[in-house]
């Protein structure tokens, strides 16, 4: 089948005419088409409003999540951010116990 369109040259199909329209930019907006691509990993890009996007990434990784931003925050919030970022405090609670064992008591029950 040959299409002449004024101005285009001859095709000999639509779908050639669709490839003909198509730039260097269209790479960059479309999808790997491989189910292998090497050295790449399936990961997940978690950002820091909470949303997840499915990207492939150099490194084997599961997840990678972006740092968030302490100037977006309320006052409150930047505080109660920070405070959960200090080093807790192990408190140690050590317990006496009372020892009121005696072995002697139980010399009666050893075979001799």
């Amino acid at each position: 089948m040959s299409v002449t369109i004024s101005g285009l040259r001859r095709v000999s199909s639509p779908l050639q005419m669709v490839f003909r329209k198509l730039n260097c930019w269209t790479g960059a907006i479309t999808k790997i088409h491989r189910k292998v691509y090497e050295r790449t990993y399936p990961t997940v890009l978690v950002q820091s409003d909470g949303s997840s996007i499915n990207i492939r990434y150099y490194e084997p990784r599961q997840i990678i999540q972006l740092p968030l931003d302490l100037s977006t925050l309320t006052e409150a919030e930047r505080k109660a951010r920070l405070a959960a970022r200090r080093p807790k405090t192990m408190i140690k609670i050590e317990d006496e116990l009372e020892d009121t064992f005696n072995p002697k008591k139980y010399l009666k029950y050893i075979k001799k």
